[in-house]
């Protein structure tokens, strides 16, 4: 069965960017051989990818304007992009994208890259299945947050990455409050 899977990058007070929609902190890191290799594992397994437009423009603007996922990939916007090879633009809910993304993916995974407001988009959906986060040593303050959203969360796994630590959490559904 095909998974949804939110994998990002995230500072220790949980934010994704800074204010400025800045990756440096990010980029400063150490990561490991081994945590470059659950990467490169994960995106073997990875067969659709779908992220929101701030990430579109951020990837092409770091990539030299290349694109550097073989995958099919959507982008989640209501702007005119630059349109690259394998890359589908769409305004509509998550809801609807999905049976697109399943189709295509078959039985591996689907990606989302970012923003965190899109991957609360899928969980408040009941869609998201897990989140996959390398958390840096690093404060921001303020930025754009991991994820803004209420879940509940299990922990399947914790692993050590350079810098970083990489946790893997099953999504449980909304975070609801006792009463």
């Amino acid at each position: 069965m095909t998974q949804i899977v939110y994998r990002t990058a995230t500072t220790l007070d949980g934010f994704i960017a800074d204010p400025a929609d800045s990756l440096a902190w990010l980029l400063r890191q150490q990561q490991s051989r081994e945590g470059e290799a659950r990467f490169d594992a994960f995106m073997a397994e990875v067969g659709a990818i779908v992220m929101g437009a701030t990430t579109y423009e951020w990837v092409l603007a770091h990539d030299d304007g290349a694109w550097p996922y073989t995958q099919p990939a959507w982008v989640m916007t209501h702007r005119d992009l630059p349109a690259r090879p394998g890359v589908h633009f769409v305004s509509g809910g998550v809801r609807e994208l999905h049976p697109e993304l399943a189709a295509v993916a078959e039985s591996r995974q689907i990606w989302v890259v970012g923003g965190g407001d899109l991957a609360g988009q899928f969980a408040d959906a009941g869609l998201l299945d897990e989140i996959v986060s390398s958390i840096a040593p690093v404060t921001l303050g303020s930025g754009r947050p991991l994820l803004p959203r209420r879940l509940d969360l299990e922990l399947v796994e914790v692993l050590p990455n350079g810098s970083f630590i990489d946790a893997r959490y099953r999504v449980i559904g909304p975070l609801v409050e006792d009463r």
